[in-house]
């Protein structure tokens, strides 16, 4: 007789989109995930929609949200429609911002972790200091209590004493603090390399593999050298 197979419980990650400049950091990420097949449940904060519109032309709208992620994950970093293509949404779930009873406001709901990606000094500063003024801010909040892993990828300049404060608080409480730092040794030709080395190394953090960027190997010119 055959055994059933063996029914796996769906264990996203929360990938929570703050208001800083940067999407094109998290549709990288979002679409290495979805390559990698995990499931997401995705945050989209009110302060980001705006810098989505302004930096992509793109609505996000809880009401359309699956056509315009789409469209958004579509696009490359260089503002082109379409760059990307396939992506299957499928295992994506969308929580509203304002809804603090979604399930990722709960340690009782099964997650992976939480990436923010970008994280504003705003968001970093509501964290640190447990405010949950949203769901972004408790899910991560949750995150931390449920000792889960929180990767929180800051995109600011120059930062203030009292964010760097936040961001020590952060790093105390468990989470990884990475500075959306993009690094040139693996031979960026593009403004997508840029990009998505920083979502690579949000990724590693997360111990989610993918193939985004070079990897440093020990020899010097290899950004020189062709992949």
């Amino acid at each position: 007789m055959t055994e059933p197979a063996a029914h796996h419980p769906r264990t996203p990650w929360v990938v929570g989109v703050s208001g800083a400049s940067g999407t094109p950091y998290a549709a990288a990420v979002l679409r290495g995930l979805l390559d990698a097949g995990e499931a997401v449940d995705l945050v989209v904060s009110r302060a980001s929609r705006l810098t989505i519109l302004d930096e992509t032309g793109i609505s996000y709208r809880d009401s359309h949200w699956r056509e315009d992620l789409a469209t958004w994950l579509g696009r490359g970093a260089d503002g082109k429609p379409d760059t990307f293509t396939g992506l299957d949404l499928s295992d994506v779930r969308h929580w509203s911002a304002g809804d603090l009873a979604a399930g990722p406001s709960s340690g009782s709901y099964a997650v992976k972790g939480m990436l923010i990606v970008p994280a504003s000094t705003a968001s970093v500063a509501g964290v640190a200091l447990g405010l949950s003024k949203d769901l972004l801010q408790r899910a991560a909040s949750v995150t931390l209590k449920e000792r889960r892993k929180l990767v929180v990828a800051v995109r600011e300049t120059p930062l203030n004493g009292q964010t760097l404060k936040h961001l020590v608080a952060l790093d105390e409480a468990g989470a990884v603090v990475l500075p959306a730092s993009p690094a040139f040794y693996a031979g960026a030709t593009h403004i997508q390399d840029l990009v998505d080395f920083v979502a690579g190394r949000v990724l590693d953090a997360a111990g989610v593999p993918h193939g985004l960027y070079r990897r440093w190997e020990g020899e010097l010119g290899g950004a020189s050298r062709n992949p």
